[in-house]
């Protein structure tokens, strides 16, 4: 049976994930920004209560992939805290200005993470040329590849999400981004053997007093009176028709 991984942006989501069997969890902050590293509560929490695998991401902002030394030495520090709190493994990913992975800094990132598995997600997906790309990860020892297939969704990169998976006999190519229960047909036919999904929904904040006239987003059109939070309900069908379907 493929196995499902569910992206969660608080505690709350994590627990939800768990109960309603996802196998895994990719742990991050901020999810208007795609994620990023979760707070040092936030990991120490989730620690404390989730009992399946949960790996968290280590991406110090948004926007690109090809970082300055500040901000590497904060991806180090954060890569030592997870560690110590002893999670199995984290996702991360750094590219050069070129579009190739950042090979010397990725050495750094997984000498720091022994004994954890490190998975490289999308930075995988701006990256200039995925076959290259994927046999230096190979080399690097890096677990898996979170991909789409360099498409908007990995729905619309599934033939090149194949030609990775008949590529690689490792890392492990996971399929994320728009993956959902109406469409899982498409990814066990085409041989993928872990989903990457956010099962998400959008609910209403609790505040009966709302002020419209102010803002704390720098987006105009934000929502800042509902937050992302996991469906229980839509883990567990995907759960049930992987199960179906092995």
């Amino acid at each position: 049976m493929a196995l499902l991984e569910i992206c969660c942006y608080s505690q709350t989501c994590a627990v939800t994930a768990e109960a309603a069997g996802a196998d895994r969890i990719e742990l991050c902050s901020a999810p208007a920004e795609g994620g990023l590293t979760p707070s040092a509560g936030l990991l120490k929490g989730v620690r404390a209560e989730v009992a399946i695998p949960v790996h968290p991401i280590i991406r110090p902002r948004g926007g690109d992939f090809c970082y300055d030394a500040r901000e590497f030495s904060i991806m180090l520090d954060d890569i030592a805290l997870i560690r110590d709190l002893g999670y199995p493994g984290l996702v991360t990913g750094i590219l050069t200005e070129d579009g190739d992975v950042d090979m010397s800094r990725m050495k750094k990132i997984m000498a720091a993470a022994t004994g954890m598995a490190v998975t490289f997600h999308r930075a995988f997906d701006m990256c200039a040329n995925p076959f290259i790309t994927l046999d230096k990860l190979a080399q690097l020892g890096v677990a898996r590849v979170l991909t789409s297939g360099q498409q908007s969704s990995a729905e619309k990169g599934i033939s090149k999400i194949a030609e990775l998976i008949a590529h690689s006999g490792a890392p492990i190519i996971m399929a994320g981004a728009g993956v959902r229960l109406s469409n899982l047909d498409t990814f066990i036919a085409h041989g993928v053997k872990e989903l990457h999904s956010s099962a998400g929904m959008k609910v209403p904040s609790a505040m009966r007093y709302r002020n419209p006239g102010v803002s704390m987003s720098a987006d105009a059109d934000a929502d800042e009176y509902s937050r992302y939070c996991v469906d229980g309900n839509a883990v567990a069908a995907m759960k049930a028709a992987l199960a179906a379907a092995s």
